[in-house]
């Protein structure tokens, strides 16, 4: 028997907005789950695939950061969060440019704020897997977060938690003057 999804009754009622390839081609691959569920693990996990690929390639421990965050948040076994973001960041390489508004779009409108502001914090950690979140990760946190519908003020206080690993807030260690 399925495990229930304690986050289905907080989800807004579904509706085909907004459905687009990606998102329907990982859900095809989780057909044993709840469609409802499997929609929105794959909008999910392509959204933090976003970010990890800010730097133009997504690492290894980027990777297993969003594993662990796809098998905690879906309840997953590991063989199935594995699928999930590798589908993800497969569609993301081959189609980033297209899908990326039309998939957080999709999760906008699937997700209720919980589950939107859980997504951001989630962006953060895998942003600073490293140790480190970079310029070009923390742009694509903030583009992701204005896609979401947050306010700035939203943003800043889920960045706050993550402000010790923002490399734009590092003094350098040696100055060549």
């Amino acid at each position: 028997m399925a495990k229930p999804n304690p986050l289905a009754s907080k989800r807004r009622p579904h509706s085909n907005f907004g459905d687009t390839d990606t998102v329907r081609r990982i859900v095809a691959e989780l057909e044993r789950l709840d469609p409802a569920r499997a929609r929105d693990l794959a909008a999910f996990a392509y959204v933090l695939s976003r970010v990890a690929s800010a730097e133009l390639d997504i690492s290894s421990a980027e990777t297993g950061k969003m594993i662990e965050i796809v098998r905690q948040r879906g309840h997953l076994p590991e063989e199935h969060a594995i699928l999930v973001v590798q589908i993800a960041k497969s569609q993301n390489r081959l189609f980033g440019g297209t899908e990326n508004f039309l998939v957080t779009r999709e999760f906008r409108e699937i997700a209720t704020a919980d589950q939107r502001r859980d997504l951001l914090d989630c962006l953060f950690a895998v942003s600073a897997v490293d140790e480190s979140i970079s310029s070009a990760e923390e742009a694509h946190v903030r583009q992701i977060a204005n896609e979401l519908g947050f306010e700035h003020p939203e943003y800043i206080q889920a960045r706050m938690a993550h402000a010790d690993k923002r490399t734009l807030l590092r003094l350098p260690l040696t100055r060549n003057c």
